[in-house]
């Protein structure tokens, strides 16, 4: 049933049965959404982009739980109009299988509009947006002028410009924070129809940040950003469906929605793979002695920096990977890696050529793309035996990139690659078998190829083994397993580098611009972000919310967290009903969440935690024995809990101790002392020479045959 079906029984019918009209649209709404991003009618306003009525929003009362909600009818305001969305793009394949999509039927519009003629201020706006969009998403970018181009843009009225600002002020980079402001900005451009600002309030409803907190109101706004095609609302809706926050879960409506964010993660990923996510606990870097969060500190870089400029090829090599792959807090820039390779690569360095021809094969805003050169350096590179070499060669022959296009040699090269293990070997080696290129399809090999790739973390093999399972190609479809690996996938793209950016501004002593960063990232699904959100806030350090409401906010991202598999954040969900912090004290809760560490993450302070609670009866029976077996427990699975498992363990013996005289273990004492008695008063001396023989009788018996 269509949007234009709805509004026609709506006005046939007055408005006297909302009822229906709530049914409809929540039908409607639901179709849509399971479609895989196949609208058969666009939903749009005149400017092609949906439009949500301020007014009368739900039915009920605002809610902040995650409890599934009802959307209110009144909440949508639909115009119809033609799709304007553009088909798929004709860039080459770079390693991702082709998922089967259908382009969405032409709506046919009821009158024919000429196009609207653009006024000198609207060809302005677009120009200055157009600038300072090139310039944000450049290798090195000019955030300063760029803000100030959209500022420009801003003040013509251009909508994006004006969305991209309030979220500056929501972030509080560059702006200085200014939530209330992003409010107003999102407000007034959400009823003009853009999927930022609704996904802006969709956000700010759901973590209650400058408005009264509505996970109703957050599910709507993320829908509508969604059907606007903003990828942060698809994948929002994606992990909100996998979970079951605030909707019934739905595994094929977290697929449908990670799925598309899956999509557009894929067709972005270059050679090198993708920006590494940097993945920092907060918790961890504060807790625990050494704790190496991966990240390079300045005093190291300027060290590396100093052996490359002086030679050393290795420095030279490991600077090179690391400004082409970027990560471990260094962002990527090919022509800072190009300098370095080329001067290992003039000391004869298989490796830096192998990935000169990578730079080259490719091309960037900073290095010219040459084909010539690319293979010259993979050329070189795999002569002296390189699988990186080997498996660009293989990449030039099998899309004929400044060679002939030849399967059998791709093939070739890439199997050379993949048999030393080399992860783009392995990756184009299934890519070949799925698709029968140059080989007998074959999906068991592709499988194969694909798992191994996977190992070594590489996206795109990711993505292909989301999309056989997804569709159950050579294997047993399996939508839970799609899932993992779409969101996966989902979770590499390029707004994982925010990570990087809140865990900056935490250091920097920012603290509310760092938690509203991984708030939205929770939003997004991050079980990293959410653990950090909810530790800022159980530091009590966040000036954004009154003091009593931190640990109840706090304990709802704990649970969002141990919901993706964090023992940590199980840990502290038993600590908060241990200690009723954030909820009424509840030991048996306590000891749930305790065992659910313990058993399924096997963490070893949730073993401690079943101790101490079966030693003092707290939440379950007392029983000292089982108290004892999971001290014991804690002991073996870490080296930290040694120390606190041994005067665990002390005590544990004073309690034995104690029990056994309660029970009547004094009798046991009264007949030493009538051996005592029996034997004179050095009886303890004939004991320990008794055993003192029985040991020389051991010593005697395991000596080793004379020959």
């Amino acid at each position: 049933m269509g949007y234009v079906a709805i509004i026609k029984i709506a006005t046939i019918t007055k408005m006297k049965h909302k009822w229906l009209l709530l049914v409809l649209a929540a039908v409607c709404v639901s179709r849509v959404l399971a479609q895989n991003d196949r609208l058969q009618r666009a939903v749009r306003n005149k400017d092609g982009i949906l439009k949500i009525k301020e007014e009368g929003f739900f039915d009920g009362e605002d809610d902040d739980g995650d409890e599934p909600v009802t959307l209110s009818a009144e909440a949508i305001q639909i115009v119809q109009a033609p799709d304007l969305s553009g088909g798929p793009s004709d860039e080459e394949d770079n390693g991702e299988l082709e998922a089967d999509e259908e382009l969405p039927e032409e709506a046919t519009p009821e009158t024919t509009e000429a196009p609207k003629e653009l006024s000198p201020e609207e060809i302005k706006a677009n120009e200055l947006f157009n600038n300072a969009w090139a310039m944000l998403n450049a290798t090195r970018p000019n955030k300063k002028v760029a803000y100030n181009l959209l500022q420009s843009a801003a003040d013509l009225g251009h909508v994006r410009a004006q969305a991209k600002l309030g979220w500056a002020y929501l972030l509080g980079s560059p702006f200085e924070q200014n939530i209330t402001k992003a409010v107003e900005i999102f407000q007034e451009l959400a009823q003009q129809g853009d999927p930022d600002s609704q996904l802006g309030l969709g956000f700010l409803y759901a973590s209650g940040l400058g408005v009264q907190a509505s996970q109703s109101k957050a599910l709507l706004y993320y829908t509508f950003a969604a059907l606007g095609k903003n990828t942060f609302a698809q994948m929002a809706l994606g992990y909100r469906y996998w979970v079951g926050v605030s909707v019934t879960s739905s595994c094929e409506m977290a697929l449908n929605h990670y799925r598309q964010v899956a999509n557009s993660v894929a067709e972005e990923v270059s050679l090198s793979g993708g920006a590494a996510v940097q993945r920092v606990r907060l918790l961890d870097e504060m807790e625990t002695p050494g704790y190496n969060s991966g990240i390079l500190d300045n005093d190291l870089m300027e060290y590396y920096q100093l052996l490359a400029e002086k030679g050393d090829v290795q420095a030279q090599v490991g600077l090179g990977q690391l400004h082409y792959q970027g990560g471990r807090g260094v962002q990527q820039d090919p022509q800072r890696a190009l300098h370095y390779f080329l001067q290992a690569a003039d000391a004869g360095n298989p490796v830096a050529m192998a990935f000169l021809g990578k730079i080259y094969l490719e091309g960037s805003d900073l290095v010219k793309q040459d084909n010539d050169t690319a293979y010259k350096y993979f050329k070189k590179a795999a002569d002296l035996g390189n699988p990186v070499g080997q498996s660009g060669l293989g990449l030039m022959y099998l899309h004929g990139k400044g060679v002939n296009k030849d399967y059998t040699m791709a093939q070739k090269y890439f199997t050379m690659a993949a048999d030393q293990g080399w992860v783009d070997g392995q990756l184009q080696l299934g890519n070949m078998y799925f698709s029968g290129l140059g080989v007998r399809k074959d999906y068991k090999l592709a499988n194969k190829y694909f798992s191994l790739a996977s190992q070594s973390g590489h996206v795109l093999a990711f993505y292909n083994l989301a999309q056989m399972h997804a569709a159950g190609t050579g294997m047993m479809r399996s939508c839970p397993t799609a899932v993992e690996l779409f969101k996966n996938v989902a979770e590499r793209g390029k707004w994982g580098e925010k990570l990087m950016e809140a865990h900056n501004h935490y250091r920097e002593g920012r603290v509310d611009e760092s938690f509203v960063t991984y708030a939205f990232l929770a939003e997004l699904g991050y079980e990293v972000a959410q653990s950090n959100a909810a530790f800022i806030l159980d530091r009590d350090e966040v000036e954004l919310f009154p003091t009593n409401e931190s640990l109840v906010r706090a304990l709802r991202y704990w649970g969002r967290a141990a919901a993706q598999g964090s023992g940590t954040a199980q840990v502290k969900l038993g600590d908060y009903h241990y200690y009723g912090l954030g909820t009424p004290v509840d030991y048996e809760a306590a000891a749930a969440h305790y065992r659910l560490a313990s058993d399924q993450q096997n963490n070893a302070q949730a073993m401690f935690n079943l101790g101490y609670m079966h030693e003092q009866g707290l939440g379950m029976s007392q029983d000292m024995h089982l108290a004892k077996r999971c001290y014991d427990l804690a002991a073996e699975t870490s080296p930290d809990a040694k120390v606190p498992v041994t005067l665990a363990l002390m005590k544990l013996s004073l309690v034995f101790g104690l029990n056994y005289f309660q029970e009547g273990g004094w009798q046991d004492w009264i007949l030493l002392l009538q051996i005592d008695r029996a034997l004179g008063p050095n009886w303890d001396l004939y004991l320990i020479s008794c055993l003192v023989a029985a040991l020389a009788l051991l010593v005697y018996l395991r000596r080793p045959p004379q020959p």
